[in-house]
């Protein structure tokens, strides 16, 4: 089975996560310190193929109340430019409350201030793929049998 990455685009970084081979478990990978964005999409690309990774989902930044703004227009657009510079699967996923989920999840585990302040793109990018993998599995799942009535 192919594998798939997971992006959370930012201004300064792009958090970056793959998923296990068989598509049940979501791993920070690494973080790309943004240049200019051939360069930055080329890079992906590069470690798609690297990763035999076939598919890309993107969080999508989204308001609270589902409006999209400056920032989701302009991941959009990268979105698109990914897709047509890679000739890859590109999706986008809900990322509402992933980095603060992010954050809490560092400082819990992290003992040294250091490591608290340690970008979280990597797990954010974690976080968003494994709900999209979640939701893939469940979708994919029979329905329950509904008892007699």
């Amino acid at each position: 089975m192919t594998r798939i990455l997971g992006l959370d685009v930012g201004e300064r970084r792009i958090g970056i996560a793959i998923s296990t081979p068989e598509g049940g478990l979501a791993v920070p990978l690494r973080v790309l310190e943004r240049s200019d964005e051939s360069a930055d999409l080329h890079a992906i690309v590069e470690l798609a193929r690297a990763e035999d990774a076939t598919t890309i989902v993107i969080g999508h930044p989204i308001s609270l109340d589902g409006s999209r703004g400056a920032q989701a227009r302009s991941v959009e657009a990268f979105a698109r430019r990914l897709a047509e510079t890679g000739s890859l699967a590109v999706e986008l996923a809900d990322e509402r409350f992933t980095s603060a989920e992010a954050k809490r999840s560092r400082n819990q585990s992290s003992r040294s201030q250091r490591a608290r302040r340690a970008p979280v793109d990597d797990l954010a990018a974690a976080i968003i793929l494994q709900a999209y993998l979640d939701r893939r599995r469940l979708a994919a799942a029979p329905d329950p049998i509904a008892p007699d009535q």
